[in-house]
């Protein structure tokens, strides 16, 4: 493990040179690929190790982030080019050790740090002078949580004399399974404590929602996964997650109707699907768990791609507005088979990774209780209606006669579609690595 922590630190000189950083990266995944596959952990050392949740957060972490450089071409012009790219690397480099670590205080230092980045990408790289306002409202949410979490992990520290996920056993109480669970569900986020995320992602730049939806948000789920290892006795009160999230999901579900900006729409099918997921978690029966990590894949790769078309109109209208971008298909008429296939994607068609996770956790929350049938069925139902909206009403329609496009798609933005698409929608062909390894 020390040796790809190396490797990024490493990468450090590089932060003045935009593709080599970008192949550096390539190279670290590829080299991290070939890593065995083994359901239990393994490659310890100094406190860190490999298991197979790790392995996948690793690898969609690596992947966005290439994806991230990718897709940030206008910042390489600017003077700011080597703050971005060590912005890029610090998070990265935070990310790598909250998911390889094997304490549990270490991973809430690791998990917290996490935000800083986050927030100088929206701070440094957003558009509109809200994004001072979105930056505090994520502060304030994920530490208000995050205070009860830190107090838990020294109750365990205290009783239990160690934080290594495998060998912590003790007697939980009420306040603290409340304590350990709910930083997680307010990262996820659940509904209720969700807004913090759509203006998050309204104000941040590409690579910043990027980041934010395709890995950050699978902190609170990978959280949620460690923790019911070892917490069984209190999982009698998980019913009122799941009921909260199956209702905030269909609810969601509306407010992406009633959206007039397109990142915004977004961002609001992002908490609806991590709606799903959430309630899978709280099954905690094999095919529940399964899903999670399937879907938080397959929503990681699906989200991000949603938000680069979201950029590449942006960049050419100057506007997220439904009201101004419609009509490009007669207009782009390639980029409007990546909308589609990417709206088709959110709704969980086959052969998508979305679908193979949907599937389960639809199956192991049904087992849970037959009375959840009522929620899934609209949510999925209204997930169909928002993903074909947001498709429709972009590309028909007549094209704004106040717009004057004159530079089309080139070849690193098609690079940059191909590279979330192929992964979505071909890997779930070896699901099983997925599945069965859990």
């Amino acid at each position: 493990m020390m040796k790809f922590l190396l490797m990024i630190v490493f990468l450090i000189p590089l932060s003045n040179s935009y593709w080599m950083m970008m192949y550096a990266l390539m190279f670290i995944m590829l080299s991290f690929m070939f890593m065995t596959l083994i359901p239990y952990w393994s490659s310890l050392s100094y406190g860190y190790g490999i298991d197979v949740i790790f392995y996948w957060m690793i690898m969609l972490t690596f992947w966005i982030s290439i994806l991230m450089i990718m897709a940030s071409y206008k910042i390489k012009s600017s003077l700011t080019m080597n703050n971005f790219l060590f912005m890029i690397l610090f998070l990265m480099f935070f990310l790598f050790l909250s998911f390889s670590c094997t304490n549990f205080f270490l991973f809430y230092l690791f998990f917290e740090s996490s935000i800083v980045p986050t927030v100088i990408l929206i701070f440094g790289w957003g558009y509109q002078p809200e994004r001072l306002k979105a930056g505090i409202y994520l502060i304030m949410y994920t530490l208000f949580a995050s205070l009860p979490l830190l107090i838990g992990i020294f109750y365990i520290m205290f009783k239990n004399n160690t934080c290594f996920y495998p060998l912590i056993d003790l007697q939980f109480n009420l306040y603290l399974y409340l304590s350990l669970i709910m930083a997680f569900l307010v990262k996820m986020p659940m509904f209720f404590v969700h807004f913090w995320l759509p203006k998050a992602h309204v104000e941040a730049p590409v690579s910043g929602s990027m980041i934010l939806a395709g890995v950050l948000l699978k902190l609170g789920g990978y959280g949620l996964l460690r923790i019911f290892n070892f917490m069984t006795n209190y999982i009698i009160y998980n019913y009122i997650w799941i009921i909260i999230s199956l209702f905030g999901s269909v609810m969601v579900s509306f407010f992406c109707l009633f959206q007039v900006d397109i990142k915004s729409l977004i961002a609001y099918s992002s908490v609806s699907h991590m709606g799903l997921v959430i309630g899978g978690i709280m099954t905690c029966n094999y095919l529940g768990l399964s899903g999670s990590l399937v879907m938080m894949l397959g929503h990681g790769l699906c989200s991000s791609g949603l938000f680069v078309l979201a950029n590449l109109i942006y960049e050419r209208s100057y506007s997220r507005s439904i009201f101004i971008n419609k009509g490009y298909m007669t207009l782009m008429p390639n980029l409007s088979f990546f909308w589609f296939i990417f709206s088709i994607n959110n709704m969980s068609s086959p052969p998508s990774l979305n679908l193979l996770g949907e599937l389960m956790l639809i199956n192991s929350i049904v087992s849970w209780s037959k009375i959840t049938m009522i929620f899934l069925a609209f949510s999925s139902f209204l997930s169909c209606g928002y993903s074909i909206y947001l498709y429709s009403i972009t590309q028909h329609g007549c094209f704004h006669s106040g717009l004057k496009i004159i530079n089309f798609i080139n070849v690193r933005e098609y690079t940059l579609l191909f590279f979330h698409f192929i992964p979505l929608n071909f890997f779930f062909l070896k699901g099983d690595l997925l599945i069965t390894l859990f």
